[in-house]
């Protein structure tokens, strides 16, 4: 007797990219809209900025002001921060889900899970903790915000890393935790784990290293920002298995009422009668000779020896 294996154990679950697709743009949606919903008070982002910068200096973590001073003065470092700031979470994220969903399809539903729980835990942090930027505190505590800089040199406008003109609809308050982190965390653990290459493996530690020092640099982000995005990807690699189940549980429960209710009305004939196609009721067909079908059905129903039906 052939062996089947359970759904979930040694087998990929099948994905399809037309659900994948609106899936990953939904989530997406969802994290531009709550951002900008997240605004928060204006005031308590700027206390909640400089309690944390406060603390950095009382325990030496302070890397930020170092980092912006090197890149607002030599702009062959700057410029490609902003670029890589402005641009790179957009296309290596994306580029990252794509190549799982087409080369490691055993890991590619846990890998996406992981990232998208992690993404909304991010949002209730933009909600509960809004934080102002460095580069947009007051010119007292030394930031210089090098994306209004060197703007003339990109598409971004002088006031957010948005496009020219579209800075007011962003919010730019949303700064802890750092999700361009983050995100690159969980693009350098894939690159870790599944690139099977030497290069794959060093790009896996260099971008999300490299773009901590580029987040705190161009000023956009403090070094406790980057901490926390770190650690909500963590806690989105523990609660991610827990969510699979409930979505798990959810698509069986949507799947069983969309059966029962697609065969509710199926059967036509209960009670053990069987019908043919095309046939309401049984036995209810007619011979060719233009008799019911029941006078040839009682001999065959009365077995071998009862004696046929007189013609």
């Amino acid at each position: 007797m052939p062996q089947t294996e359970s759904p979930g154990i040694g087998v990929a679950p099948r994905t399809r990219w037309w659900t994948e697709l609106p899936l990953i743009l939904l989530v997406y949606a969802c994290y531009s809209a709550g951002r900008l919903l997240a605004r928060g008070d204006v005031s308590r982002a700027v206390d909640h900025g400089l309690a944390i910068l406060r603390i950095e200096k009382a325990l030496h973590l302070n890397a930020e002001h170092p980092l912006n001073r090197l890149f607002t003065r030599e702009a062959w470092l700057g410029v490609p921060a902003d670029f890589w700031y402005a641009s790179l979470h957009y296309l290596i994220t994306p580029v990252i889900l794509v190549w799982l969903f087409r080369s490691r399809k055993a890991v590619y539903r846990a890998a996406r899970t992981w990232l998208m729980t992690s993404t909304f835990i991010g949002l209730i942090g933009f909600t509960l903790l809004p934080t102002c930027p460095p580069r947009l505190l007051s010119a007292g505590h030394g930031f210089v915000d090098t994306m209004a800089q060197y703007s003339s040199y990109g598409w971004w406008g002088g006031d957010a890393s948005a496009p020219r003109g579209l800075g007011g609809m962003t919010n730019q308050y949303a700064a802890m935790p750092s999700l361009h982190v983050g995100w690159a965390l969980w693009c350098g653990v894939m690159l870790w784990r599944y690139g099977g290459t030497r290069a794959a493996k060093a790009a896996g530690v260099a971008y999300p290293v490299l773009t901590a020092i580029v987040v705190m640099g161009t000023a956009n982000h403090y070094f406790f920002d980057a901490v926390a995005g770190c650690a909500v990807m963590g806690a989105g690699l523990l609660l991610a298995p827990y969510v699979t189940r409930v979505l798990d549980a959810l698509k069986a429960r949507v799947a069983a009422a969309t059966g029962r209710s697609s065969g509710a009305g199926s059967s036509i004939v209960s009670g053990g009668c069987q019908t043919s196609a095309g046939e309401r009721f049984p036995r209810q067909r007619e011979s060719r000779s233009g008799r019911p079908a029941d006078t040839d059905a009682s001999s065959t129903d009365a077995g071998d020896g009862a004696p046929a039906a007189a013609r």
